[in-house]
């Protein structure tokens, strides 16, 4: 009994160090980033105006290909390609705490992958290419040579393109069983372009650290005053359009409650997103101020813009 002991002990040691516990595989593939191509993902399903009767267990695979799945997976490959500079900055991060030990970072984002475009595949051609474009932008976003988060103007695009448009389209075309109506394209493009703005405030919590590092976001590259400015434009701009499209559309009611959800938006960037004196002092707290207020109205004017177009192709079948 005794010299068994002391031979177990090891091997269990040497497991624990080289498997990864579920709980650290959970952490590092972040739920909490999953609700926003969700959200997409459900205001693409809304606006191709097809009842959910009988499609519930395909919308639920098409959630959890946006989020568990794609969103997940770009989570991954993330902490991979950052695992050294996390080191210095987030040691407790799974990845370089040990917790997720090895190559394992590397080899759960593959099998994301895969497993992203196994269930893609069940749903049609054009949920594939969606998927693709949106795992290929993932993998070019952190990892080199590309690796566009370096550069704001690039990967805010990125994320902007996979976190809203893709995500949109994607849910459309799993309903629709194909192409979705180019109206539907054309809500996903405009508010994928806003979503760019967006990804620039969020880039507010990190400026310090960016800068160090040499990551080119745009605060860096332009300070926060001017991004926070260009933050605005960008988001409110496609929203206009977005409008106007609804106004040609017949769609008045939901036109009228888009303009008054903007209308608050350009409130709120008023009293924070133009205050200098408050983005030179507290960048990341205005920023996390006007995410938690201003973005959650411009989502819901996707929702409400989803509804619209919804609403008028399922009347004009």
């Amino acid at each position: 009994m005794s010299s068994a002991s002391p031979s177990t002990a090891p091997r269990s040691s040497a497991t624990a160090a080289r498997y990864p516990h579920p709980a650290a595989v959970l952490e590092l593939l972040k739920p909490i980033t999953w609700f926003p191509p969700m959200w997409a993902f459900m205001c693409g399903v809304v606006s191709a105006g097809i009842a959910f009767e009988g499609r519930y267990l395909m919308i639920l695979g098409g959630i959890v290909l946006a989020g568990p799945l794609v969103c997940a997976m770009s989570q991954a490959i993330n902490d991979w390609h950052d695992r050294h500079v996390d080191a210095i900055n987030e040691p407790e991060r799974p990845i370089p705490s040990g917790r997720v030990p090895g190559q394992w970072g590397l080899y759960i984002a593959g099998v994301w992958t895969l497993l992203s475009l196994a269930l893609a595949s069940l749903f049609g051609f054009w949920v594939v290419v969606a998927t693709l474009v949106g795992l290929v932008l993932a993998w070019a976003y952190s990892a080199p040579p590309l690796r566009l988060k370096e550069n704001g103007w690039y990967g805010n695009a990125a994320v902007a393109i996979c976190y809203e448009g893709l995500a949109w389209f994607t849910g459309a075309a799993i309903m629709v069983g194909g192409l979705p109506d180019w109206r539907i394209i054309v809500l996903a493009a405009l508010y994928s372009a806003g979503a760019h703005g967006i990804m620039t405030l969020n880039d507010f919590k990190s400026i310090s650290g960016d800068r160090q590092m040499g990551v080119r976001t745009i605060p860096v590259q332009i300070g926060a005053d001017s991004a926070a400015k260009l933050a605005s434009v960008v988001m409110a701009l496609p929203q206009v359009v977005v409008i106007g499209l609804l106004l040609s559309w017949g769609l008045q009611v939901h036109a009228a409650l888009v303009c008054g959800l903007l209308l608050a938006q350009l409130w709120l960037m008023k009293k924070y997103l133009m205050d200098e004196v408050n983005l030179l002092l507290h960048p990341k707290k205005i920023a996390a101020i006007y995410n938690g207020t201003g973005t959650t109205l411009y989502v819901l004017g996707m929702l409400v813009s989803a509804f619209g177009i919804g609403s008028l192709l399922s009347g004009g079948a």
